[in-house]
C-alpha cells in the first residue's frame, strides 16, 4: 500500500529568472527601436531627402532655363551637373542635424533619459548607440538623396556645358563624401543634444557652428581667413565633397581630417559631461 503526502504550505519552485546582461548588441537594439518609435524621425529624415532631392532638381532646371540666356545667375554660369546636385546639401544638413539632437536632447526633456541611464548605468554605451544608429541612418539617408538627385539633375542639363556622369573623374568620391559629410553632421547633433541637454540649445550651437561662424569669419583681416576657415566645421566638411579646390580649400582627405576631428571632440565633451553629471 503507497501513502501519498503532501506538506503543508509549501508550494512548487518558481524557475529562477535568467540574468539580464546588458550588451552592446542590445543597446543598439534598444536605440534602434526608440528612434523609429518617434514620428518626428521620419518626418524630419523625409524633410532631409527632400531637400537634397528637390534643391537639385530646382537648381538643375534653373540652369537648364537660363542657358542661353543674357540674365543668367552668374553664380549658375560655371556650374556642373555635380554642383547642382549637391545645392540642397545645406539644408538637409539642417535637417539631420536637428533630429540628432532630438534623438538625444529630446530624452532629457522628457525625463525618459533616467530610464534609460537605469537600465544601461556604464551610460557611455549609450552616447556611442545613438550615435551610432542615428548616424548610419543619416549617412543612408544623406548618401541616397545625393545620389538620386545627381541622377536626375544630370538628365536634366544633358547636353548642357554642365553635363556630367557618374563615369567623370571625382564625381563618385564627392557624392560618397557628401553622404558621409551629412552623417557625420548627424553624429555631431547627437553629441550636442548630450551635451548642452536642450533642444534648443543643441540647435542653436548646431546652427551658429555650421551656418553663422563662416560669416563672421569673413569679417575678419583677408591674412586670417585664409588660416582659419579652411578648419571650420563647414568648410572643411565642403571640401569632403567639392570636385574642385582652390589654393586655400583642404584637399578631400584633409577636410575629411578635420572634421572627423571636430566630430571627436563634440563626442568626447558629451561623454565627458554624461560621466561626469547625475543624470
Amino acid at each position: 500500500m503507497s501513502t501519498l503526502t503532501t506538506t503543508a504550505g509549501t508550494s512548487p519552485a518558481a524557475p529562477a529568472r535568467p540574468a539580464y546582461r546588458v550588451t552592446g548588441r542590445r543597446v543598439l537594439a534598444s536605440e534602434w527601436a526608440k528612434l523609429w518609435s518617434l514620428r518626428s524621425t521620419w518626418i524630419t529624415l523625409g524633410l532631409g531627402l527632400l531637400f537634397l532631392v528637390a534643391f537639385g532638381v530646382i537648381a538643375a532646371a534653373h540652369y537648364r532655363s537660363g542657358i542661353g540666356s543674357a540674365h543668367q545667375d552668374r553664380d549658375f554660369a560655371t556650374a556642373t551637373a555635380l554642383s547642382l546636385s549637391l545645392f540642397g546639401t545645406n539644408f538637409a544638413q539642417l535637417a539631420l542635424g536637428v533630429l540628432g539632437v532630438l534623438v538625444t536632447a529630446g530624452e532629457y526633456s522628457t525625463g525618459t533619459i533616467r530610464s534609460t541611464l537605469a537600465a544601461v548605468p556604464r551610460r557611455l554605451p549609450v552616447l556611442w548607440s545613438k550615435a551610432a544608429v542615428f548616424g548610419l541612418v543619416a549617412l543612408v539617408v544623406g548618401t541616397l538623396g545625393v545620389f538620386v538627385a545627381f541622377l536626375s539633375g544630370s538628365h536634366l542639363v544633358s547636353g548642357t556645358p554642365a553635363a556630367m556622369g557618374l563615369g567623370h573623374a571625382g564625381v563618385v568620391r564627392s557624392l560618397l563624401g557628401a553622404g558621409l559629410y551629412l552623417g557625420l553632421v548627424g553624429v555631431i547633433g547627437t553629441a550636442l543634444g548630450t551635451l548642452l541637454r536642450s533642444v534648443a540649445g543643441g540647435i542653436s550651437v548646431l546652427v551658429g557652428t555650421l551656418m553663422l561662424l563662416p560669416g563672421l569669419v569673413s569679417l575678419l583681416p583677408s591674412s586670417w581667413q585664409d588660416h582659419i576657415s579652411p578648419y571650420l566645421p563647414s568648410d572643411a566638411g565642403e571640401s569632403m565633397f567639392a570636385l574642385t579646390h582652390d589654393a586655400t580649400a583642404l584637399s578631400p582627405g584633409a577636410g575629411l581630417l578635420v572634421f572627423l576631428g571636430w566630430t571627436a571632440l563634440a563626442l568626447a565633451a558629451a561623454a565627458h559631461r554624461l560621466v561626469r553629471s547625475d543624470v
